[in-house]
Parts: structure tokens; C-alpha cells; sequence
């Protein structure tokens, strides 16, 4: 009786195990992502902030295709949007939405460049390789971005790294809130993570993933480890969280 109960705990464990690593594997798989890095204008840093602040709960009251939305800030005066859709229709529905008509009015004022040149010309689309669900998101107080382009030839096994990192991720770190890895074309890629503070981002830096990409990096990524990932790191506060 003991032996037959251990097998089926044994077996409902695997099971367990078995169903979390392929629902990490699927999270938002096939989903869209945007990232647009803008400078605010001469003088205009804190008001751009506070637009973006203020943007988050129209986000959520008018967009249920976007899945996730983050308004960063950067020293200086950098400020950031990251968001992930679920699907390409919920994409287009974003850019020709109440928060992108708003900026779009505003970005004379507020966008270094305007709209065209400091806002369109920014935008970097992509699709999700794989990620680890978000966890207790709102407790979020920084994030990173990185941008990644593939030694030559070297596009699709890249792509298979990060493919699988999101349920390594998902597994091994705990202060890890939510990460993504991108495909912005065959060769370009990006990593979005966001941390609760230092202490998480600390971790991740030190974590499993990276130590991967840090040992396959002088072969798939142009610039290797040092002036293709690190010099390529780009931190920020999170002002708002959709």
C-alpha cells in the first residue's frame, strides 16, 4: 500500500513538474510586443512623466488587448513605453487608441522631435520568444531593457537560446517579477525583465540565463558578451504599471 501511494505521488509530482514547465514554455507565446524609447524635451522631463503616469488606468479602462503596459523612466531625460498584446489586432488597436492619440496631440510639446521624428521613429515591434508570467507585478519598482543583434548566422540559434530561457527563469528566480525575450527581425532581438529592486536585478545578473548567454555570447551575439549585452543594458524606473 506505502509503495503504491509513493509511486502515485511520485508520478502526480512529474505530472505537476511535467505541466508547469510546458505552461512556462506557452506563456504568451505568439503574443506581440512594442518598445519606444523617446527623450523628453528642453525642460519638459517631469511633465512627460506625469503624462505617462496618468496614461496607465486609461490604458486599462480602454485597451483589453493589451496585455501588459509599463511607462519607464531613465536618468536624464529618457523615458520609455514597453507593451505586450495578444495578437496583432490588439497591436494596431493600441497605436490607434486613446493613449497614442493623446501623445500623439501632446508630442510637440512634450517629445523631443515631435511626434514623427521623437515618438514613430522609435517604435521597435516584436514578437514574444517565450517569458515568465508576471508575479506580483504592481510590487515592481525598476526594469530592464536590452537589445541583442545576432552574429552572422547566427539568428536562429540565438533565437533557440532565448526561446528557452522563460522557463529557466520561471524556475530559478524568485525575484524576477516578469521577464520576455523578443524577435524584432531575423537578427535583432531584446530581453524586458522588471524587478521589485536591486536586489532582484542583482540575482537575475547573476543567475542562470545570464551565466548561459554569457557563455554563448562570444559565439551568438555581435560584440560577445561585454560590448554586445552588457554595453546594450538599458535600467529603468517604472513610473506606471498596466
Amino acid at each position: 500500500m506505502m509503495s503504491q501511494l509513493l509511486k502515485t505521488i511520485t508520478i502526480f509530482s512529474l505530472i505537476t513538474l511535467t505541466t508547469f514547465v510546458y505552461a512556462q514554455e506557452q506563456a504568451m507565446k505568439n503574443y506581440k510586443a512594442s518598445y519606444i524609447e523617446m527623450n523628453a524635451a528642453a525642460g519638459q522631463t517631469d511633465n512627460f512623466a506625469t503624462f505617462l503616469t496618468n496614461a496607465a488606468p486609461l490604458v486599462k479602462q480602454t485597451e483589453p488587448g493589451t496585455k501588459l503596459w509599463f511607462a519607464l523612466q531613465a536618468p536624464e531625460n529618457k523615458l520609455a513605453i514597453f507593451d505586450i498584446f495578444v495578437d496583432e489586432q490588439a497591436r494596431k488597436a493600441h497605436f490607434s487608441g486613446a493613449v497614442a492619440g493623446a501623445l500623439n496631440q501632446h508630442a510637440n510639446t512634450l517629445v523631443a522631435e515631435g511626434w514623427d521624428n521623437g515618438v514613430v521613429a522609435n517604435i521597435h515591434h516584436s514578437a514574444v520568444l517565450s517569458a515568465k508570467n508576471p508575479v506580483d507585478l504592481y510590487s515592481g519598482t525598476t526594469a530592464t531593457y536590452i537589445k541583442l543583434k545576432a552574429a552572422p548566422g547566427q539568428g536562429e540559434n540565438l533565437a533557440a537560446l532565448l526561446s528557452a530561457a522563460g522557463s529557466i527563469v520561471s524556475e530559478t528566480e524568485p525575484g524576477t517579477l516578469f521577464w520576455v525575450a523578443l524577435q524584432i527581425d531575423e537578427d535583432h532581438f531584446a530581453i524586458f525583465d522588471i524587478f521589485a529592486g536591486e536586489a532582484g536585478r542583482e540575482a537575475h545578473f547573476a543567475g542562470k540565463v545570464a551565466g548561459l548567454l554569457n557563455q554563448k555570447a562570444a559565439v551568438l551575439v555581435e560584440g560577445g558578451w561585454a560590448d554586445g549585452v552588457v554595453a546594450n543594458v538599458n535600467n529603468f524606473d517604472i513610473l506606471a504599471i498596466k
